[in-house]
């Protein structure tokens, strides 16, 4: 169905400034529901899991079949992080011009994803790998990731939260069935075989996802939200979630957002548990073979880390609603610290079920805090530029893949598991320590005198009734 082009709107200026386009709905818009731009992220974001989640599980083949070193084995993937992280914030900005469409995005998205798995499927040379497999299937993944995060907020600008996590869950349990693969089907004698329709699965996965994908016009508000019922409920039930979360007092471009102080705190935060993150995503298996663990209890250290790392996602989004994103944040970043040493405690021990229920909290302390910043960084700076803000915050993750993968095989062979173990979890506290510094920008206690309202579409004072379509953020 194709959407109308003759859907009518207006522009509504609040006393801070902002800008809401209302009138307009999402089936005008998209010729469909806006759930449909968060089922089709998901589905994309599942297809692309395997790439980081599973990665850990299909190490002993991959190093058996190319006859790779350890080192050499997790640096494919950690240059694969530095391009999957470091294409967010040149891809916003292409969105944000209208230069790039998220449907080119992804489509492009599709092929490089699917030309990654084919060339680690096809290649025993190191540097086709890395072209191959680490930078274009990097690249292409992080077009995926950004693309589909970015889809959310901007068409659930007014209950961002729980969908964000929703679809950034699905980054990692959608790796699940492939953990269990890699570790009981998955050999040199298939190697090909398996790797080709991986790429194969993501090709046509995220592709015909992409061809449903479609941002909504800047500053866009849901016409199906009751501009007055939904100021009552937030006045009434709601009320705690807007004083928790209050939307950004205005839209920030990335320049302004850097101009606050408060983008470079997200992003020393988001570096240094990032980096937790991701060792314990890369080395969760190969921790559980050295404790002495069986395959079993491998694989499913690794798949209770993934699934909750991805429910955990969806649960903490809905949570921070309420509790809101900051106190949940560092709640989050708590957690991650204290569960990387309840895993060295238990895999020591060698005791099993104490081990996987480490796993379990390490996996919900190392997958929550993504959508958090996701949800933070429009909460603080706007949805306009969202693709582009949250961009620069999720390039942290290319430093912290070069020292939560490279540089952690090179603590794990100089230190062992031990030290290493314990450092993340210094780590981590750390960056619980970073969140709490954080203000939004031009939120003050004292009240805000409101300013007239300006009806752009009308160019007159707005009345009584229009004031009630866009929500006065300054209550």
């Amino acid at each position: 169905m194709m959407a109308s082009t003759a859907a009518s709107y207006r522009e509504i200026t609040d006393a801070n400034g902002r800008i809401y386009r209302v009138g307009e709905t999402d089936r005008e818009l998209l010729g469909m529901s806006r759930a449909w731009m968060v089922w089709l992220p998901w589905l994309a974001m599942v297809s692309i899991s395997v790439f980081e989640y599973g990665y850990g599980a299909a190490e002993d083949t991959i190093r058996d079949k190319h006859g790779w070193s350890l080192g050499q084995t997790f640096w494919i993937v950690t240059i694969w992080a530095v391009f999957q992280a470091g294409i967010a914030f040149p891809a916003g900005r292409l969105r944000e011009k209208n230069i790039v469409s998220a449907r080119t995005a992804m489509l492009l998205g599709a092929l490089l994803t699917c030309i990654g798995f084919f060339s680690i499927a096809s290649f025993s040379s190191l540097p086709l790998v890395w072209i191959g497999y680490s930078v274009m299937g990097g690249t292409g993944a992080g077009l995926v990731y950004a693309t589909c995060i970015n889809m959310v907020s901007k068409w659930y600008p007014e209950k961002k939260g729980a969908r964000t996590g929703f679809v950034n869950g699905g980054f990692a349990y959608g790796a699940v069935p492939f953990i269990y693969v890699f570790t009981y089907w998955f050999h040199p004698s298939n190697f090909k075989l398996v790797m080709s329709l991986i790429g194969l699965y993501m090709l046509v996965v995220i592709g015909a996802c992409a061809l449903f994908f479609k941002d909504p016009p800047k500053n866009w508000w849901p016409a199906d939200v009751d501009p007055n019922e939904w100021k009552k409920a937030t006045k009434t039930a709601k009320a705690n979630t807007l004083a928790k979360n209050p939307p950004a007092v205005r839209q920030l471009s990335p320049i302004q957002a850097l101009k606050t102080g408060q983008l470079e705190l997200m992003w020393i935060a988001f570096l240094i548990v990032g980096s937790v993150s991701l060792f314990g995503s890369a080395y969760q298996v190969p921790f559980a073979k050295d404790a002495g663990f069986g395959p079993f209890i491998a694989a499913s250290s690794a798949g209770v880390l993934s699934v909750v790392n991805g429910v955990g996602r969806a649960a903490v989004g809905w949570v921070s609603d309420y509790l809101g994103r900051k106190q949940t944040l560092v709640l989050v970043l708590i957690i991650e610290g204290l569960a990387q040493f309840g895993l060295l405690w238990s895999g020591k021990a060698g005791l099993e079920i104490p081990f996987l229920i480490m796993a379990f909290v390490a996996g919900f302390g190392g997958g929550a805090f993504f959508p958090l910043f996701a949800a933070i960084t429009p909460d603080y700076f706007g949805e306009n530029d969202n693709a582009s803000n949250y961009g620069l915050v999720y390039s942290a993750k290319l430093p912290s893949a070069i020292l939560g993968i490279g540089i952690g095989s090179s603590l794990i062979n100089a230190l062992g598991y031990t030290w290493t173990y314990t450092i993340g979890g210094l780590l981590a506290i750390v960056a619980a320590i970073v969140i709490m510094f954080l203000r939004q920008p031009g939120r003050h206690p004292a009240p805000i005198v409101a300013k007239p309202m300006v009806n752009r579409a009308r160019a007159k004072p707005v009345t009584s009734e229009d004031v009630a379509i866009a929500p006065n953020w300054a209550d």
